[in-house]
């Protein structure tokens, strides 16, 4: 299962995989040799959102496939050189990550707590330090999944049972809000030419299994859209994870 994926500097993917494992893939040669071959006491975990930051290395988190809630994952930094470092402990679905223009300040969503935090980031080391609660939507339908950060800094946040994507200031306000024809609105995050368009998954279900039914879900459910949200995004950073 592929949880997550960053674009290597080389144009490759960077694939993050169950049970800890970090594999390239290219489109002519296919797989190649895994940077990180498993976590310790991750077999039954699995990576659910990853993000590169300006350096090149990857903020990655993991979840347990069946039960999150009782067993929690982390949230990891992986350095250049592929060596793990725990961040966060205890994280039942780490989600959306992201940085600030000023590449000070780093973003992370906790799905299940309902929450998004907000770091000091050091961009010469890759330590995150003194975090605080950006955003806390205990008081809003649905738990926030994955996130981008907009070209004027704003963070733009999909609602998992909550079928929106909602954009939050800097100051941690829900200043405007797009809904969509399905519940479980899971990623956004910007593209094109120019990064002026906004692309936004929907879910079906959380598995194969579970799958719900569009009756039950809505009508785009399970869907990728492309969206004018009024305002453009920027390039994603790219992984330079070598092992």
């Amino acid at each position: 299962m592929v949880g997550g994926f960053t674009v290597q500097a080389s144009g490759d993917l960077l694939l993050f995989c169950d049970g800890g494992r970090i594999q390239p893939w290219n489109p002519d040669s296919g797989l190649g040799d895994p940077v990180v071959d498993s976590i310790d006491g991750a077999a039954d975990m699995r990576f659910n959102d990853v993000v590169a930051d300006p350096r090149g290395r990857v903020y990655a988190g993991t979840m347990h496939r069946t039960d999150p809630v009782d067993h929690p994952g982390s949230l990891y930094r992986v350095e250049t050189d592929g060596s793990l470092t725990a961040v966060e402990t205890d994280v039942a679905i780490p989600n959306g990550m992201g940085f600030a223009p000023d590449r000070r300040r780093m973003y992370f969503t906790e799905t299940v707590a309902g929450k998004v935090y907000r770091y000091d980031y050091d961009q010469a080391t890759g330590e995150v330090s003194n975090r605080e609660v950006f955003v806390d939507t205990a008081d809003v339908a649905g738990n926030p999944d994955g996130m981008t950060v907009d070209r004027e800094g704003h963070v733009w946040s999909a609602f998992w049972d909550g079928g929106r994507v909602a954009r939050y200031d800097p100051d941690g306000e829900e200043v405007a809000r797009v809904a969509f024809p399905a519940k479980k609105v899971s990623a956004v995050t910007f593209g094109g030419a120019d990064y002026d368009t906004a692309y936004v998954t929907t879910a079906l279900g959380p598995g194969e299994a579970a799958a719900g039914t569009r009756e039950e879900e809505g009508s785009g459910a399970g869907a990728l859209f492309a969206v004018d949200l009024g305002v453009g995004g920027v390039p994603e950073f790219r992984s330079r994870i070598d092992g």
